[in-house]
């Protein structure tokens, strides 16, 4: 499941019970997409992307997101998504931005993707053109190169 929920699921109580291995790799970049909020309740100039379930959960722009790998952990896909129908989940209602990110620190590897410690921001690709040139200056990205995002379709 890619859904973040507050509720306990099996993937996090058998996540609790596994020893670490000890393996370190390196940072990996992944894809996901963000929930643009209604901008009513944000002062000018605080615009900021949000979870697509957890609408609290907001991504700063001068820090990496962090969670709790082994409760919930910030979730992200192993190949280019691009679209609600690619998410693979049903999604709430609401514009979407689909980019890149950088995830490190502890990592479940899922099926689809991921579930990591940090995440960062790196691109920003695909979604309604107007949001994605505001979403881009505020995280100061750019969109991926396509020669990149066409090697993991």
């Amino acid at each position: 499941m890619w859904a973040v929920i507050r509720t306990a699921h099996p993937e996090n109580e058998r996540a609790k019970r596994i020893e670490h291995s000890g393996i370190r790799v390196g940072e990996i970049i992944s894809y996901r997409a963000w929930r643009v909020p209604n901008h009513s309740w944000f002062k000018r100039g605080h615009e900021r992307l949000c979870s697509v379930y957890i609408s609290e959960f907001v991504w700063d722009p001068e820090k990496p997101a962090a969670a709790d790998v082994r409760t919930h952990g910030i979730y992200s896909f192993r190949k280019v998504v691009r679209s609600r129908d690619e998410y693979g989940y049903e999604i709430p209602i609401g514009h979407l931005l689909f980019g890149r990110i950088r995830i490190w620190g502890e990592i479940v590897e899922h099926e689809r993707g991921y579930r990591s410690q940090f995440a960062k921001i790196i691109s920003l690709d695909y979604g309604d053109p107007n949001l994605l040139e505001k979403f881009r200056l505020i995280y100061r990205v750019n969109p991926a190169p396509t020669s990149i995002l066409d090697r993991f379709n």
